[in-house]
């Protein structure tokens, strides 16, 4: 099927040789959406590769709009009667009413139908769900599940929503995704790369099988060569995948968004705070930098040291429950947000952490601050998210895991994070849920930061491991490379080592 799915890459790939320009393509006539000027470049775009037969990924940064764009694509295909068989959108469970609303909202004309279920609990197979249906929404998690049911049907278009989630080309569902049938496949993802090349690779080995074939062959001929900095390799693959991706940020195409200011606020630990802070570093330090020379035999350890001192940023109470549940982060919070409230604004705070946040939630009601709250454990997310748009509770504590995808929540225009994380990406996904089309004012985003700890040098190794992405993928990637064992040493170092 691979090698069947690659040869048939390699003739249709050909069309793009001749490609100055995207040819003009009229947008649908009933499609309920105002398409910006980008977007309907990248209408255009999604119709050339559906018309040569080619996948690509549409890697627009959060917030533009993907879900639309791919939408204008079903509806022009359903006007001309091209879309003969039905289209496939595969996305995280949280986000199937989103797609399910959008399509209602901006293509009434399109049939949609919802798989939500196993044949088991939904009494037929998946064929006769979509034998009627324009497009068919599921989750990676059910077409893992029903793989078979899903390859046997022939698509005329696969999207990958959210496509990060078949990034591990050795999980079933990479492999469930890649076997599947369709004269195209495109993924959708504002974070193209959230670990290291291969993730790319991963994304172009569904959407584009025959460009890179070969995973050692790319480590050897484009990642270590690029993660060496090669400018030569860098180029090369640049003119490689520049045709199969379209990626646009914010501050290029979508100049009516209203500014969005950053700031770091560094924390400083109480005198008690700080004295147990230092002495769990001196521990872990001694541990880890023991451990490191074998990452791969001892990451799980050194990761849980890791984690250890960075909830100990938080509050100490976070790793011992006798431990005081003082904090001078939720202290600088509770003093941002009575400023925030008092002039009127509403406010989004994310932690990567739900026991840190349930610390919050405490702390606001003790304050008697009115809040929503939303983690991987809250069943009834679509009614939270809801009460939080339409109701008047200023703050929203979100998990970072649970709210980094799939929520748009322009009514906030504050964003507090309250532990940084190694891989920008999640952040920036926090912050766009608020910093989108849609928005009308300001945002202000606040990083606490506690002062000379590890998440110091967090905030600092963000930004080396942003850069390898920014050039790989263009200006404002929102990826970062993994821990290596020289970034642990670093995390680890004091100020004196450095020096």
């Amino acid at each position: 099927m691979v090698a069947e799915q690659s040869a048939e890459w390699h003739q249709a790939v050909s069309a793009l040789l001749d490609a100055d320009a995207l040819p003009e393509a009229p947008l649908p006539q009933r499609l309920q959406a105002q398409l910006r000027p980008y977007q309907e470049v990248g209408y255009r775009w999604l119709r050339f590769l559906y018309a040569s037969r080619l996948g690509g990924i549409l890697a627009d940064e959060m917030g533009l709009g993907k879900t639309v764009q791919a939408l204008g694509l079903a509806q022009a295909l359903h006007e001309e009667g091209e879309l003969t068989r039905p289209m496939l959108v595969v996305a995280p469970t949280s986000v199937l009413g989103t797609w399910e609303h959008e399509a209602a909202t901006f293509a009434p004309d399109l049939r949609v139908v919802a798989v939500t279920e196993t044949e088991k609990r939904r009494g037929e197979p998946v064929a006769e769900r979509a034998a009627d249906a324009d497009i068919v929404l599921t989750s990676y998690t059910l077409l893992r599940l029903e793989a078979e049911q899903y390859q046997a049907i022939d698509w005329s278009v696969v999207l990958l929503d959210e496509a990060q989630f078949v990034k591990n080309r050795a999980a079933q569902a990479h492999k469930a995704v890649r076997r599947l049938r369709a004269r195209s496949k495109i993924a959708l993802t504002g974070t193209p790369l959230e670990n290291n090349l291969m993730d790319l690779w991963s994304m172009l080995s569904i959407t584009a099988p025959g460009l890179f074939p070969d995973p050692k062959s790319f480590t050897t001929v484009f990642r270590k060569p690029i993660e060496d900095g090669s400018p030569d390799a860098l180029a090369r693959l640049h003119r490689r995948i520049r045709p199969l991706i379209l990626r646009r940020t914010k501050s290029a195409v979508a100049a009516e968004l209203p500014d969005k200011q950053e700031q770091v606020v560094a924390v400083e630990l109480g005198p008690q705070h700080r004295r147990l802070y230092d002495r769990y570093l001196a521990r872990e330090r001694q541990k880890v930098l023991g451990l490191v020379d074998d990452l791969a035999r001892n990451r799980i350890t050194i990761l849980r040291s890791l984690t250890l001192l960075r909830q100990l940023c938080l509050a100490p109470k976070l790793i011992d429950e006798e431990l005081p549940a003082a904090s001078a982060k939720i202290d600088t919070l509770l003093d941002s947000l009575t400023e925030v409230i008092s002039a009127g604004h509403r406010a989004l705070v994310f932690s990567q952490f739900t026991g840190f946040l349930g610390l919050v939630r405490k702390r606001l009601e003790e304050e008697g601050i009115a809040y929503e709250y939303l983690d991987g454990r809250t069943r009834d997310r679509g009614a939270r998210i809801a009460s939080f748009r339409e109701g008047d509770a200023p703050v929203f504590l979100i998990s970072l895991k649970a709210g980094g995808f799939g929520l748009t929540l322009t009514e906030a225009d504050y964003v507090f994070i309250l532990d940084p994380w190694w891989n920008p990406a999640a952040e920036n996904q926090a912050i766009d849920r608020t910093h989108r089309i849609g928005q009308d004012k300001p945002v202000n985003v606040y990083r606490l930061v506690a002062a000379d700890t590890i998440e110091e040098k967090v905030v600092a190794l963000q930004e080396r491991k942003r850069q390898l992405f920014d050039q790989v993928v263009g200006t404002a990637s929102d990826a970062a490379a993994p821990l290596t064992g020289d970034d642990i040493r670093g995390l680890l170092s004091s100020d004196d080592d450095a020096a």
